[in-house]
């Protein structure tokens, strides 16, 4: 039985989780969890990185003995290093409203071309083009996306891993490298970015230890956490956001999938992530989080038999924190006093509306068709929104695994040890084998 560990962080917590691996089976197990609680300063969000990296070695240490090491979390985010490599401050929070009007000396379709990217206001360009002319940005000399901040602290490594460095709208999505002439029209400084490092890359040693670059965008490793037999499937990472796509070889740089709003971020073994971020659980978790956090089963129980109410989730004015409820109750021209229930069935219905229109758009933009709509992520535990979404697709929806993030990144760390071997479609055989997943047939209609 060989063991690695994954540290995998979202953006309400983080925690380590190991995978012991014997004859073609993967053994799951949280050995530590930690709380990610942002903090703002002089009105600006940030994320409390040090207490992540105090929770991180707390994890590593209680996982015990190891292969190897790998990490995931959220994309965009970044920390600036100084010349001696100390860190400037706390990284921004992609919630954070300084990219508010940011424009870019580029057009939105020369941009496209070059990077594939949606356009989303918090993306790592626009975060940039937001701190050019402050004291921080101009003494930095190399900019580490999170996970990859982390890395370099275990190991003393810089580099930026590619899935993640995908997101941030500097790669060039044809030769999955920094795009020099892109970084140029921009005027930032070509030294601020590391090298591209691939998932499987030995980055360095923590404490005798191997740290192995995975798809450190966490939605990269859930996707390799998919248990799908065939192409023929679309995905959706359910958590906070809700990512909906396809993988497909090559990026579908088209006029039409740039005005859908589509993106074409890197994946593990060279895939594209053809995908669009839909809001995701974020409103349920806020609005739960204002009624005192009530028990999740009864909520959803309850809202089952409430009259659905479809709103426009994707409205950016929903992605900043606070009177979620509130928001949400005026969208949908529900009174001030409308019950938790009826919201959350708004909620859910309007989750489950977006997931139909992100498939349907990804397969008529990319020509690939779908048999199925694989639910991983903590979506796949809310039996009402897999229900709906598979009423709302017309299609099957397989739903789980609910660890398809912390799987993925250690299916890929057992590769690059050469204790699982193969393609996408091998390591997905793994999951297929051990991962208890839960079919959801569409309603009749």
């Amino acid at each position: 039985m060989t063991s690695f560990a994954a540290v995998d962080l979202g953006a309400s917590s983080g925690r380590v989780m190991v995978g012991r691996f014997s004859d073609g089976t993967i053994e799951l197990t949280e050995t530590y969890r930690f709380a990610n609680e942002p903090v703002r300063i002089g009105g600006t969000l940030h994320w409390d990185i040090l207490a992540l990296y105090r929770g991180v070695l707390e994890g590593l240490r209680k996982a015990g003995p190891v292969e190897s090491i790998g990490i995931d979390s959220w994309a965009v985010d970044y920390g600036l290093l100084d010349a001696s490599g100390a860190l400037l401050g706390n990284p921004v929070h992609y919630r954070d409203g300084r990219t508010d009007g940011v424009r870019l000396d580029i057009g939105d379709e020369q941009l496209y071309e070059i990077t594939g990217l949606q356009k989303l206001p918090f993306n790592t360009i626009y975060q940039l083009a937001a701190a050019q002319g402050t004291p921080q940005f101009e003494v930095a000399q190399q900019m580490l996306l999170v996970p990859d901040l982390l890395a370099y602290w275990l190991t003393g490594e810089m580099g930026a891993e590619y899935t993640n460095a995908s997101t941030t709208g500097l790669l060039d999505v044809r030769t999955r490298e920094w795009s020099s002439p892109l970084i140029a029209k921009l005027g930032l400084r070509p030294s601020l970015l590391p090298p591209i490092r691939r998932p499987g890359d030995v980055i360095g040693e923590y404490d005798g230890t191997k740290v192995v670059a995975v798809g450190s965008h966490d939605t990269a490793s859930a996707v390799v956490g998919v248990p799908a037999a065939g192409e023929n499937f679309a995905y959706i990472s359910c958590g906070t956001w809700s990512l909906v796509g396809l993988e497909l070889p090559a990026p579908v740089l088209s006029a039409e999938s740039r005005a859908a709003n589509f993106t074409n971020e890197g994946g593990v073994d060279g895939t594209i992530r053809y995908l669009r971020n839909v809001m995701g659980l974020w409103p349920l978790q806020e609005c739960m989080r204002e009624w005192g956090s009530p028990d999740i089963g009864e909520l959803l129980r309850a809202a089952s038999r409430e009259k659905p109410v479809v709103i426009d989730l994707d409205d950016p004015g929903f992605i900043p924190p606070g009177a979620m409820a509130q928001r949400v109750a005026k969208a949908a021209g529900l009174p001030a006093d409308a019950s938790p229930a009826q919201l959350t069935r708004c909620i859910v219905d309007s989750l489950a509306v977006a997931h139909r229109k992100a498939v349907e758009q990804a397969q008529q933009l990319s020509g690939r068709h779908v048999d199925a709509v694989h639910i991983v992520g903590g979506g796949a535990r809310n039996e009402l929104l897999c229900q709906l979404t598979a009423d709302a697709c017309g299609l099957p929806v397989l739903a789980g695994p609910v660890e398809a993030t912390a799987l993925g990144n250690l299916l890929i760390q057992a590769r690059a040890a050469g204790v699982v071997e193969g393609d996408l479609t091998a390591l997905r055989s793994v999951l297929r084998d051990t991962q208890q997943v839960v079919r959801y047939e569409p309603a009749r209609r």
